[in-house]
């Protein structure tokens, strides 16, 4: 397969990935469910790179911008990007670019860009103090996340070896 192509490919199955992940979650009561958003966002930039990883969720962010149904909870639309979980949405553009570098303490700068912006909006749109914006909606994820971070790291080791043994 030639290489453009093979770029398109991969962005468009990662794009696929992190939606269908995405839409697998457990609700909580503040508003902020437990997806696999995280492991997919990090595995697309860990797999693909600074470049194709990022363009993978900017993908994925405009099919739910137009509306189609791929954020957590089956949401869609530009509602999803002004809501309490909003910030995240765009948080996900730094995680798959600080991930693409491909090394674990970069993807961990990704997430915690990721979790600034998300308890920050949080917070503006609840009017709840920033400490207790955090409580609520990052601390409790910051494990899951950083678990979901090293599997991602992990699998896409093993997936770019078997991928590059193919092509």
């Amino acid at each position: 397969m030639k290489t453009k192509s093979k770029n398109i490919t991969y962005i468009a199955i990662f794009s696929a990935l992190i939606s269908i992940l995405s839409i697998i979650a457990i609700p909580t009561p503040w508003g902020v469910p437990f997806t696999l958003q995280t492991f997919a966002i990090a595995f697309a930039g860990f797999s693909l790179g600074k470049k194709y990883g990022t363009f993978s969720v900017l993908i994925y962010l405009l099919l739910g911008a137009i509306g189609l149904p791929v954020f957590a909870g089956l949401k869609g639309g530009l509602a999803s990007f002004v809501s309490v979980t909003g910030g995240f949405l765009f948080g996900f553009i730094f995680l798959a670019f600080f991930s693409g570098f491909k090394n674990i303490f970069f993807s961990i700068i990704g997430l915690f860009i990721c979790h600034l912006l998300g308890v920050l909006q949080f917070s503006f749109l609840t009017k709840t103090p920033f400490l207790n914006s955090f409580l609520i909606v990052s601390m409790p994820y910051l494990i899951k996340d950083l678990i979901s971070l090293f599997l991602a790291y992990y699998i896409s080791k093993k997936f770019l070896n078997i991928t590059s043994k193919q092509l």
